[in-house]
């Protein structure tokens, strides 16, 4: 039995802590060197007593197991311009050695039945605490500013629903999925035929 939540939360709040430092240094890093960086802004949130308790019913999982079984209640949020970034950055994540990852899941490219999409990355991250080391379960969320617009949205409008949409709603939201999605793609080619244009401009100078 949990008996204060502000002392078993303590150690998820010191890595989100931690963690929003670290992963904003990777794009310090890439301005530093004067190269493109493909993280645009990290966010992160410990999740609210409320909604940890409301997860757990929903899931059935019990007290006891909550910290091997809730995965996400420290939880990290990394926006990218585009969706190519998106790999990169994972590829960036792959090589740390504070991150033990244990699960990746692709939901960019096999997006979900709602239409969201981002790149979960579910890892163990070791914590120095006063009495020795704290392992913890946390998630990264990988995702472009369009797909962070329709998930924050969606997101809103599932507690406003209690998360059974009408059908036509349901149907809209796909559709604003998709048109997120087409966004990106758009934004990525003419990325790519601007590097093209310059390329050839560098060649014929």
């Amino acid at each position: 039995m949990i008996k204060n939540w502000s002392d078993f939360l303590f150690p998820y709040e010191q890595a989100v802590s931690e963690l929003k430092v670290k992963l904003r240094g990777i794009r310090k890093e890439f301005v530093q060197f004067d190269k493109r960086s493909p993280i645009e802004f990290v966010t992160g949130r410990v999740k609210p007593v409320e909604s940890i308790k409301e997860k757990m019913n929903r899931r059935l999982v019990s007290e006891d197991r909550l910290s091997q079984d809730m995965e996400d209640i420290a939880g990290l949020r990394i926006m990218c311009p585009f969706v190519d970034d998106i790999y990169e950055v994972v590829d960036i994540l792959r090589k740390r050695s504070d991150l033990n990852i244990l699960e990746e899941r692709d939901y960019v490219n096999r997006e979900k039945a709602s239409g969201y999409r981002s790149y979960h990355i579910v890892f163990e991250y070791p914590i120095e605490m006063v009495d020795g080391e704290k392992k913890i379960l946390a998630e990264i969320q990988v995702r472009t500013l369009a797909m962070n617009f329709w998930a924050t949205v969606e997101h809103s409008l599932n507690y406003k629903y209690d998360g059974e949409f009408p059908e036509d709603l349901k149907r809209r939201l796909q559709q604003a999925a998709e048109t997120a999605f087409k966004l990106d793609e758009g934004m990525s080619e003419i990325r790519k035929e601007l590097i093209e244009t310059q390329e050839k401009n560098d060649k014929n100078q």
